[in-house]
């Protein structure tokens, strides 16, 4: 887990991806059920559904003095004009998670790149999930919220009726994270660049 005061992490995609309540629960996770200091924020064009939009989570053990990321650790690009837009925010010695479904051309090395929109399509058969199969991943990777404080928010925001396939959606993100080894991931640090 990565024991910093501020970690950074922006969700992109775009609109109808379910970006934003990712983010949200993922805010919710760390700062309800972790007891963590956290604040969410999102932009998103005027168009509803397929333009571009981003969410960004700032967790801490101490109180937030600003409430955007102005260079996150982790960057999750759900697609590929969203990767394309927002890459460029992520910090230098970052990590990008992709969704291997739609990201094609990948800008960096430090990379991990997951097929959310499949996973959700052939392993829960909707792919209206892929947002909680990322957030899952998201996760995993950061080590910035515990398993059971994502599922426990995952249930507490999705709507009535939807908690199973979301929650099911969640831990096969959360698997097909374990896939990478986080000592062998490229080494994430949260201090100022030189």
């Amino acid at each position: 887990m990565i024991e910093e005061d501020r970690l950074e992490i922006c969700f992109c995609g775009s609109g109808g991806q379910g970006i934003i309540t990712a983010a949200i629960v993922l805010a919710e996770a760390a700062g309800v059920y972790d007891g963590k200091y956290v604040c969410q924020t999102q932009s998103y064009g005027p168009e509803a559904r397929g333009g571009n939009c981003k969410a960004e989570v700032v967790i801490s053990n101490r109180e937030i003095d600003y409430p955007k990321a102005s260079h996150p650790v982790f960057l999750l690009a759900m697609n590929q004009a969203s990767c394309d837009t927002y890459f460029s925010d992520l910090k230098p010695t970052g990590l990008l998670i992709v969704d291997a479904t739609l990201v094609k051309k990948i800008p960096t090395g430090r990379v991990v790149a997951i097929p959310f929109t499949q996973i959700a399509r052939q392993q829960i058969g909707r792919e209206v999930v892929g947002n909680m199969v990322a957030l899952g991943a998201v996760g995993y990777l950061c080590q910035a919220v515990s398993p059971e404080s994502l599922e426990e928010a995952v249930a507490a925001r999705v709507p009535a009726g939807t908690e199973d396939i979301n929650l099911r959606a969640l831990r096969a993100g959360i698997e097909a994270a374990k896939k990478f080894d986080l000592d062998t991931l490229p080494e994430l640090t949260m201090e100022e660049d030189e």
